[in-house]
């Protein structure tokens, strides 16, 4: 495995978060008998994707530079 991601775009680690906000949610005496994880990790990952995109355009916006070479 030679190429490399961040992090956050590992659909592993946010299964694992969703999997561990789950039990927490479970312990806590909230119901999750209905929820689909899987399904939740798309979505959390698609509004991660969204939000990423709000970003990126705010950032653009906002800045005080030009893009281009020096």
């Amino acid at each position: 495995m030679l190429n490399l991601k961040p992090w956050y775009l590992s659909r592993t680690i946010w299964a694992s978060v969703v999997t561990m906000l789950l039990g927490v949610a479970g312990l806590s005496g909230i119901p999750v008998d209905g929820i689909d994880g899987p399904t939740l990790t798309d979505t959390v990952l698609q509004a991660i994707t969204a939000l990423s995109g709000l970003i990126a355009i705010f950032g653009r916006v906002s800045a005080k530079q030009r893009i281009g070479r020096s």
